[in-house]
């Protein structure tokens, strides 16, 4: 695969994973300070990695989530509390993977997970 064919999955995955809206709003940011990190994570997280047939979205996904929550991500936390749904990916999925993260990633960051995604719901119904 080409720069260009791994760009183009890249860019697909990633507008079914995060929403059409999220990219949208990313690409229509560009500027000389991000545009070569957007190009990059289309292509590599994107169009190298979360287009490999080891693993399916739903488990990148939730996999994903845990790691944002061990690494005390909130902005990509809430992305990919959004996104998960997009892979089909249950609430109840969600707070088993949770409750996990209070366990190898301690009490504290679960529970802000816990609040966090209480708060990304909420707002997500409210649209509904």
């Amino acid at each position: 695969m080409d720069e260009q064919e791994r760009f183009d999955n890249g860019m697909q995955v990633r507008r079914a994973v995060l929403g059409e809206a999220h990219v949208d709003r990313a690409q229509n940011n560009l500027n000389p300070l991000n545009s070569e990190f957007q190009d990059l994570i289309t292509r590599y997280a994107w169009g190298e990695i979360w287009t490999r047939p080891g693993l399916p979205r739903h488990t990148r996904s939730l996999m994903t989530i845990c790691m944002m929550v061990a690494l005390n991500r909130e902005e990509e936390l809430k992305l990919h509390l959004r996104a998960a749904a997009n892979n089909g990916v249950s609430r109840d999925e969600i707070k088993e993977a949770l409750l996990q993260t209070a366990i190898y990633c301690g009490v504290p960051a679960a529970n802000s997970a816990f609040a966090l995604a209480q708060k990304v719901f909420a707002e997500i119904d409210d649209k509904v």
